[in-house]
């Protein structure tokens, strides 16, 4: 399980006034705590809840989750939450969780001037659904889905293992790895921080790139038309070549190392 993001929000206002007023706000806390200047919010317990899914494609939308998702024998989407939460002067940190159509959306409403909020969600997905997950905020780690797997996180690592239907990894500020991978057609990219792709059976078309960081890729061993560039950066290919293949291999690094070898 990916450990929890974190939200520590700290507003200090710049004007004498306004920040006058805060000052005063944080003593009159420290001095009367008891009165309700503060507030918490927790779950000792995990909060659980299942979600009737029409059809046999579910989006998850999730603004600031670390999120476990991964394929059971279930029915229903099976969605376990864990959320512990703190505020000083400020309002009550809340969560929701709701289905709409065919949409899962997870949200965390947590401000104050000082304010620190943890979510995180295990959900289960029946066999044969294909899956799109869109996170702004928090790693995502998916397990032995078989059918189409799409993950965007806008902040957070995304870890992949096991999958064998088509398989898209995006984020905006985070590492991609990906193992034991079987699946035909991988595209994977993040604008900071290394990609990692194993692969357990050959596949047909790989992408990967990223703006910043190192790109390595293990084949099992065959014949790849494979193109792998660096801006700055040196490229290492020791797989077995062949630009006919049909088994074409691209990866793309802008700051940082390539590397395409045969799968140990």
């Amino acid at each position: 399980m990916s450990a929890s993001p974190r939200v520590l929000a700290v507003r200090t206002p710049t004007r004498n006034r306004a920040h006058a007023a805060g000052l005063l706000a944080l003593a009159t806390c420290a001095a009367l705590a008891v009165s309700g200047c503060s507030s918490s919010s927790g779950d000792s317990d995990p909060q659980h809840k299942d979600f009737a899914l029409a059809g046999t494609s579910l989006t998850i939308d999730s603004d600031d989750s670390a999120l476990d998702v991964r394929p059971a024998d279930v029915k229903d989407v099976q969605v376990t939450r864990w959320f512990s939460a703190h505020t000083l002067v400020g309002s009550k940190p809340s969560v929701s969780w709701a289905m709409d159509g065919s949409t899962l959306r997870l949200r965390l409403h947590c401000s104050g001037i000082v304010a620190d909020c943890s979510v995180r969600h295990q959900i289960l997905v029946p066999r044969g659904v294909a899956v799109t997950v869109k996170d702004g905020n928090g790693a995502v780690t998916a397990s032995g889905f078989s059918r189409p797997l799409c993950i965007t996180s806008g902040n957070g690592a995304v870890d992949v293992s096991g999958s064998t239907g088509t398989l898209t990894l995006d984020s905006g500020n985070g590492r991609i790895v990906a193992s034991g991978v079987r699946s035909k057609q991988v595209r994977a990219g993040t604008s900071n921080g290394q990609v990692r792709i194993d692969f357990a059976a050959v596949p047909d078309r790989v992408s990967t790139s990223t703006s910043d960081g190192p790109v390595t890729i293990g084949l099992p061993r065959a014949s790849y038309a494979v193109t792998a560039t660096s801006d700055n950066g040196h490229a290492s290919v020791s797989v077995p070549q062949d630009s006919s293949s049909g088994h074409v291999v691209t990866a793309h690094s802008s700051n940082g190392s390539i590397t395409v070898r045969t799968a140990s």
